[in-house]
């Protein structure tokens, strides 16, 4: 037993992972939110990347929501987001992460983030 497990132990619950989780992707390029979606339509404006993790003692598993911007590689953006969370999700929690499911639900031009409004 160690000197930090003979103090006590260390609870982080699933929702601060989500939120740490949701700030990360942000700081991966050519991420965005994921559209809401009403019968598979995207409608309205572009939200926040959604996250669900599940925290089971010292893992956790994140399930991740988001965009990517045209004409990013689908394929090397997620793998750079699935690398970037693991890293800074267990720099700021500690925790293993053990899986990190990614779904895109939505191809995003770069112009179509910054619509002018007249």
């Amino acid at each position: 037993m160690t000197i930090a497990l003979e103090r006590g132990r260390t609870d982080v619950a699933d929702r601060v992972v989500e939120r740490l989780a949701a700030r990360a992707v942000t700081e991966v390029a050519g991420v965005g939110g994921s559209a809401h979606r009403v019968l598979g339509v995207a409608v309205g404006d572009q939200e926040a990347v959604q996250v669900t993790a599940r925290v089971t003692g010292d893992r956790a598993e994140l399930d991740v929501r988001l965009s990517v911007v045209y004409p990013e590689s689908v394929a090397a953006t997620t793998s750079r987001v699935r690398a970037h969370l693991v890293a800074r999700t267990e720099e700021l929690t500690g925790l293993v992460v053990s899986k990190v499911d990614i779904t895109v639900t939505e191809l995003r031009t770069a112009t179509a983030r910054h619509r002018r409004v007249e």
